[in-house]
């Protein structure tokens, strides 16, 4: 089992930043991906970005050039979002993938508004 605990949201004007972090515990060990999905009101949840365990990222076209994935160390994923827009405004859930098994995090919350 893996347990995944989001933290870092908040409110922001546009233009702003935040760093979200996740911290991975249990069987963490195995992890082959990490990541962060979106869900904004009203919309399907949907994928930010994604590392992998050789290294290699995958954003979301509507992120890219913005936010950051990395791996703070063997525990922690932290995605730093820049130049957040009112439209990054959403529940941001963290994820990991060990062998074919998912796991979620309960949600953090970004506010992008003036």
């Amino acid at each position: 089992q893996v347990q995944l605990v989001e933290s870092g949201g908040g409110l922001v004007q546009p233009g702003g930043s935040l760093r979200l972090s996740c911290a991975a515990s249990g069987s963490i060990f195995s992890i082959n991906a990490r990541g962060w999905y979106r869900q904004a009101p009203g919309k399907e949840r949907e994928l930010v970005a994604v590392i992998i365990s050789g290294g290699g990222t995958t954003y979301a076209d509507s992120v890219k050039g913005r936010f950051t994935i990395s791996r703070d160390n063997v525990k922690n994923t932290v995605l730093q979002m820049d130049s957040l827009k009112p439209d990054d405004t959403a529940v941001y859930y963290c994820y990991a993938r060990r062998a074919a098994v998912e796991y979620w995090g309960k949600g953090t919350l970004v506010t992008v508004s003036s």
